[in-house]
């Protein structure tokens, strides 16, 4: 019987996958696997009994992943299954910033119980004149899975697109619309584009890249949003851009006692996974991919170690080899397991950075202290067997 706990709620449409080989526990203590949404986990005193973390959601800003690594810990995150709720607001986003809806809106509350209010509007409605998407151009940061969705959706929208990726994967690169232009490097995508939109991780790589720097490289008037992390962006450049007028709108999903209020800025309260559907789309990815890791051993869109699947176990017994990555591992586990005359049936190895991680099939008898004596070999932080 395995144990999960749920810091946060989790969507009962993605728990209720878990079959009766599983139940809740209220203790995380108790807990073999955690399911996690936004709650701090950095502070936590980890169980040994503890075996993997997923997050309803892309980001793990919550959770110390190279602390988990260390502790032989997988943690599991869900890419993609909230990208067309977080598009879809991005798209909103777009349009915002073009139409000054939002200044119409509250001119139309502030004339509550106006009887001319018709006519006034006739009068007051070309101060909130903007501008159509048809025909502008859109560039797109970062082409993953929301990226995609975004740049596919602005050609939709008859504007002209612009991607900048060098690290786009197969997957992507096969669903980009083919009439998105590739740029070869941001300045190109900062001088021609009048709306750019950001959808990269936040690394340090990535922190700050929407500096004064990049900012005087582009269009006067430029449209930019921030749907990924409010740490891509500067923000006292972007305020000093927005007062001079060469950001005329700064769109965010972040707001920070900075952007709050700032004129020019468009400050949306973290909205863009909040949709039933994204919710119940995390949920039922992360139960699966804690599923197939507790079952199979299998792992897939882990951040701190590699993905690696052998597959359904069937009859074989399962050994699993959270280690460092270091070289002659392999050889130290395959001379304990000829020595006890044990057959290797199937086998993978497979490293991310740091860590590795190794999957045994064994088709003959596996004796009892077998996983003590794997355990006990230099630089393996955690030993799994599965019957």
């Amino acid at each position: 019987m395995y144990k999960y706990h749920c810091l946060n709620p989790i969507a009962k449409v993605g728990t209720d996958t878990f079959t009766g080989e599983y139940e809740e526990t209220p203790e995380i203590s108790q807990a073999d696997v955690i399911l996690v949404r936004s709650a701090s986990m950095r502070e936590m005193e980890w169980q040994e009994g503890t075996l993997a973390v997923a997050r309803a959601g892309a980001g793990v800003n919550n959770i110390p992943c190279d602390v988990c690594a260390e502790k032989g810990i997988v943690v599991f995150n869900t890419p993609g299954a909230n990208a067309n709720g977080v598009k879809e607001l991005v798209i909103a986003g777009m349009l915002l910033a073009s139409r000054d809806i939002v200044g119409g809106i509250r001119w139309v509350e502030e004339k509550e119980g106006s009887g001319n209010i018709a006519k006034e509007t006739e009068k007051a409605k070309k101060a909130f004149a903007g501008c159509e998407l048809v025909g502008k151009k859109l560039g797109v940061i970062g082409l993953g899975a929301i990226g995609v969705l975004v740049a596919n959706s602005g050609v939709h929208l008859g504007m002209e697109v612009y991607g900048y990726d060098p690290y786009v994967s197969v997957e992507s690169a096969w669903k980009l619309s083919r009439n998105i232009h590739h740029t070869r490097s941001l300045e190109e995508l900062f001088q021609d584009c009048d709306y750019i939109s950001v959808h990269v991780p936040a690394n340090e790589h990535t922190k700050g890249m929407i500096d004064a720097n990049a900012i005087r490289q582009m269009k006067q008037g430029v449209v930019i949003l921030n749907f990924s992390r409010d740490l891509l962006v500067k923000e006292e450049d972007m305020l000093e851009a927005m007062k001079e007028g060469k950001v005329r709108h700064y769109v965010t999903d972040f707001p920070t006692p900075m952007m709050a209020g700032a004129k020019g800025a468009i400050v949306i309260p973290h909205l863009g996974a909040s949709t039933e559907e994204a919710e119940d789309n995390c949920a039922k990815m992360a139960v699966q991919e804690l599923r197939s890791y507790l079952e199979h051993g299998n792992i897939k869109n882990s951040v701190n170690y590699p993905d690696c699947d052998m597959g359904f176990r069937g009859k074989n017994t399962r050994i699993l080899l959270l280690h460092h990555n270091v070289p002659n591992m392999i050889g130290q586990f395959t001379r304990i397991l000829a020595r006890d005359n044990m057959n290797i049936a199937d086998m993978a190895n497979k490293s991310k950075g740091g860590y590795a991680y190794t999957m045994i099939d064994i088709d003959t008898p596996v004796p009892e202290g077998l996983a003590e004596e794997l355990r006990n070999v230099p630089e393996v932080l955690k030993v799994r067997i599965i019957r």
